[in-house]
């Protein structure tokens, strides 16, 4: 072929090279649209990507990452019939602005184009780390973290949590970032690439989303209340003498003599129940009462400053984190240096981090330590799929992982003492033990007893605006990361609908999230907040995270995942990795799941305790996600084409799997490693139960499931 001008039409192939694809096979075009090491191009079948391969880089450019196909009307499917259809592709063309290609299928040739859709990547490497890092370190690690501590052993959890850090959450973070940097796209349509039969797991993961977005914000719209409340010489939640308060209001800070009770209740305890949250308002879940206008207005607010720093993509969002993501670490050096100067602090230091060697042997504190490291680091949440598709494709996302997850462990560790000084102080004040101190969990311990002592602080206006406005940055981060995940997962599933409309989009699905916050702007929505925490999230994030190692390690194929990994980072992730998503991570997620399910929460709030139905109602919540998953599998099972025994077949191949396997030595798939050699064992057959152990052995070496059209990609 000789050279044409810059301004002439190049072709890729000629018609003499024509050559026939199968159904799950690769349709090669000149050595350029192949699958192996020495193609220039790798042309992904549902046309998300279109990436330069290891093998040649010098041809690469001429079309690169964000080149989408718009699909054939015809499908070329024919498996389930059992037999091949032939799609032979003429030729392909390439300009300065477009690709053709034609391809037939069956009976006529379909053309196909490949359009310029350059996907939108992130101004600066450092954007973003620092998105991850403001996704991962949010609200939870500053109170969850410290009491889960305390609670279990104190500096003896440290073993545990570092033991589940290493083998479960790091491993699954590492996971969906290299997912979503080479497959570049949401949470929804990458099961496109990876399993098509688990493509519910990205509509559970939008429920869950929204629902979490339901709560989420309003704990944030407390902060901006409290925040906006601190701009006065006197924090109001300093004296008895408010509206407010009952007789039972106790300040043993401004008089001395003053003795605490078992009936006490700080000034702190009724600003936050009786005025912000006004809980006597409301009998319980039974009945709400009112909407809180003034709460009304603050998420108002917060939900205003989410649209205007998400509605244009990453560009503006990752400038936003600059700030969001750097200012909490400035405010908590600030925090633990006072705190380290205050009286009595040394007690709390003592009371996080004395050993209790005996705790190590309870099982509990081993689920806890599994929960927290999870919930942590977030996998499961769609954000890591949606930031790391906004990569550039060979973007070292293992260095990133290993960073990132130290950051946010590192930054719990030391969350804990900013604020076990201050409950150390507050013992010293009250002449009472910390343990005493340190019984408020969740967000009480931040809108109670951490706000109390900073009231009794000199300066205590200027350290109320600071730590207010830092769980504000902290919930912020979250919620532009959750949002993307969402945003991402239906403008890659819908592309032509809203792929033009981001900010329309945007808009409608922050309206949405702030009239289903509603019930929790409730006089009772501190109960509700309560509920959604422990039921709607927890248990479904872990299955949709258990599925999703399951689908990406066992049916897509660890040794394909590792594949993919090295061409697109250079080299293959060791054992220990692939140990971690095949057995160790799946073991740790099933774990902390079925104890969950064994015992679940018993619900208190303030002097509330949560009735026996709530129980289901929090059951029915967590299921109304998760049931988007067995409801697409069997709409999936429904539109294969085949006889039923057909698309049902990897239930036979579980049976095998795990009954045992026989494999018999003269079919030659058997003796080979990669998944393109096995399909001869799988092609030149017609499926049937006997034919299991082969199908086991090819899944065994990289991704049988591929060949069974409930799992073709």
């Amino acid at each position: 072929m000789e050279k044409s001008s810059s301004n002439e039409t190049e072709p890729l192939t000629s018609q003499k090279e024509l050559l026939d694809c199968t159904e799950g096979e690769d349709c090669k075009e000149n050595g350029l649209l192949v699958k192996n090491p020495k193609s220039a191009l790798q042309l992904v079948e549902d046309g998300n990507k279109v990436h330069p391969s290891q093998g040649d880089k010098g041809e690469a450019g001429q079309i690169s990452n964000g080149y989408s196909v718009v699909q054939s009307p015809v499908p070329c499917n024919g498996i389930g019939d059992g037999e091949d259809v032939q799609c032979t592709v003429p030729a392909a063309t390439t300009t300065t602005t477009t690709t053709t290609t034609s391809t037939t299928c069956g009976l006529e040739a379909q053309p196909q184009l490949l359009e310029p859709e350059e996907r939108e990547t992130w101004s600066k490497k450092m954007d973003f780390l620092l998105s991850v890092i403001g996704y991962a370190v949010d609200l939870g690690n500053v109170w969850r973290f410290p009491y889960i501590c305390y609670q279990n052993g104190g500096g003896a959890f440290l073993i545990p949590y570092t033991i589940m850090a290493i083998f479960g959450g790091i491993p699954l973070f590492y996971m969906e970032l290299a997912l979503g940097q080479y497959h570049r796209n949401g949470c929804i349509s990458i099961w496109r690439k990876i399993c098509p039969i688990f493509k519910g797991i990205g509509f559970t993961i939008c429920i869950i989303a929204f629902y979490i977005a339901s709560y989420y914000n309003t704990i944030m719209a407390w902060a901006l209340y409290y925040l906006i409340s601190s701009f006065t010489a006197e924090l109001p939640w300093t004296s008895c003498k408010n509206a407010w308060n009952t007789g039972n209001c106790t300040n043993y800070f401004t008089n001395a003599s003053i003795t605490w009770t078992p009936h006490s209740i700080s000034p702190a305890e009724e600003f936050y129940t009786r005025h912000v949250l006004q809980v006597q308002r409301s009998k319980g879940l039974d009945d709400l009462g009112g909407i809180s206008w003034q709460l009304t207005l603050c998420l108002l607010l917060i939900f205003t400053i989410v649209y205007f720093s998400i509605w244009k993509g990453v560009k503006t969002s990752g400038k936003v984190v600059w700030v969001t993501a750097t200012f909490p670490y400035i405010i908590l050096f600030i925090l633990l240096v006072r705190g380290a100067t205050l009286p009595g602090a040394w007690r709390g230091v003592v009371f996080y981090l004395k050993p209790d060697w005996q705790k190590l042997l309870a099982t509990e504190v081993w689920v806890d330590a599994a929960a927290q490291i999870f919930f942590s680091l977030g996998p499961g949440f769609g954000v890591l799929l949606a930031f790391a598709s906004y990569n550039k494709f060979h973007n070292n996302c293992y260095q990133d992982a290993l960073v990132t997850s130290t950051v946010n462990c590192m930054t719990s560790f030391v969350s804990g003492f900013v604020i076990f000084t201050v409950l150390g102080y507050m013992a010293e004040m009250r002449n009472e033990d910390v343990s005493e101190v340190a019984k408020d969990t969740g967000p009480s311990l931040l809108f109670i007893t951490y706000a109390e002592a900073i009231a009794n602080m000199p300066a205590s206006t200027f350290f109320a605006i600071i730590f207010f406005l830092m769980l504000l940055t902290l919930g912020l981060d979250s919620t532009f990361a959750g949002m993307e995940g969402v945003i991402t997962a239906v403008l890659d599933e819908f592309p032509h609908v809203w792929g033009k409309r981001r900010e329309w989009f945007v808009l409608g699905l922050i309206i949405a999230c702030f009239l289903g916050s509603l019930t929790t702007l409730t006089f009772g929505g501190a109960y509700v907040v309560k509920l959604f925490e422990e039921y709607a999230t927890g248990p479904a994030v872990l299955t949709v995270v258990f599925l999703e190692s399951i689908a990406v390690a066992w049916f897509y194929g660890i040794n394909q995942f590792c594949s993919d990994m090295k061409e697109m980072l250079g080299f293959t992730p060791g054992w220990y990795w692939r140990l971690c998503w095949v057995a160790i991570s799946p073991i740790f997620l099933l774990f902390i799941i079925c104890s969950f399910m064994s015992s679940p929460p018993d619900l208190r709030l303030f002097d509330y305790n949560y009735p026996y139905w709530t129980t289901i109602v929090g059951y029915c919540i967590g299921t109304s996600s998760v049931i988007c998953i067995p409801i697409y599998m069997a709409y999936r099972l429904i539109i294969t084409p085949g006889t039923f025994k057909e698309v049902s077949y990897v239930f036979y191949l579980f049976k095998f799997i795990f009954d045992g396997m026989y494999f018999p030595p003269h079919y030659p798939a058997l003796h080979k490693k990669r998944w393109g050699n096995t399909a001869y064992a799988l092609k030149t057959k017609r499926w049937s139960v006997n034919d299991a152990p082969i199908f086991a052995r090819c899944w065994m070496y990289g991704s049988a499931f591929q060949e069974i059209p409930l799992f073709n990609r």
